[in-house]
């Protein structure tokens, strides 16, 4: 592939994304692989932000050494686990467009319950059965193509955990199962020397995202911080599905 000036910027603005989301930030981190797909293809920008996607997750680990919930890392990683691994075993027959398409309407649908839920609605508790489904579809989503996001939000919101739990619980989760989808991702023949000198150079710009992201979180109030999650969970649900249908 010939990488062009515009492939560098529009890389380095992805990597960034990718950076603020393990900081802290999960409603930028989605448009990472949409913008990178605008100048190559959707499946190699995927795996070309992983490795990015990793080295970040270093600093998100760091920052939220002590800010998680241990309850639903235990319910929702091994479900995720078993979501990658549903994906590897059908990577080959999955149309991309169903999984874009069924990641839009999860989102839609949690849109929907916020809009009609009482406002002073009790939070959910991190219960297994529907940890175990949402983790699954996390993990499968994740792996199909970086879009997790979605239900992993649909499950945890409701639960009204602190902001910076709920950061540290998400960046602690798909931390984890980045690095399980590299055994997958380079079985089939996702990765090269090429795409990895790249994805070296645009780590240092995920690290400053990451930095960047994490401090943001911290600034932003609570309240605002939710409703930002849950605005952009909208706007990114009504692209995938437009995504899905019409390209």
């Amino acid at each position: 592939m010939d990488y062009s000036l515009l492939f560098f910027v529009m890389a380095a603005i992805a990597a960034f994304l990718v950076g603020a989301s393990k900081g802290g930030l999960p409603m930028v981190g989605v448009l990472g692989v949409p913008l990178l797909a605008l100048v190559m293809p959707p499946v190699a920008a995927a795996a070309l932000l992983l490795p990015v996607y990793i080295v970040s997750d270093v600093v998100g680990l760091w920052a939220y050494r002590h800010e998680y919930s241990g309850r639903n890392l235990a319910i929702l990683v091994p479900a995720m686990i078993l979501g990658v691994g549903v994906g590897w075993a059908t990577a080959k027959i999955t149309p991309e467009w169903m999984v874009t398409l069924l990641v839009g309407v999860v989102g839609l649908y949690y849109c929907a319950t916020v809009v009609f839920r009482k406002a002073n609605a009790p939070p959910h508790r991190a219960d297994v059965p529907r940890g175990l489904f949402w983790g699954t579809l996390t993990g499968f989503t994740s792996f199909v193509s970086h879009t997790g996001g979605p239900p992993f939000q649909t499950y945890v919101l409701p639960q009204k955990l602190p902001k910076m739990v709920f950061a540290g619980t998400s960046t602690i989760a798909f931390a984890i199962i980045n690095v399980v989808k590299l055994v997958p991702y380079w079985a089939l023949g996702q990765f090269n020397p090429s795409n990895l000198e790249v994805a070296a150079l645009l780590s240092p710009v995920a690290v400053v995202g990451a930095v960047v992201g994490y401090k943001g979180t911290r600034l932003l109030p609570e309240k605002l911080f939710f409703r930002l999650v849950e605005v952009a969970l909208f706007l990114i649900s009504l692209k995938l599905i437009y995504d899905a249908l019409f390209k």
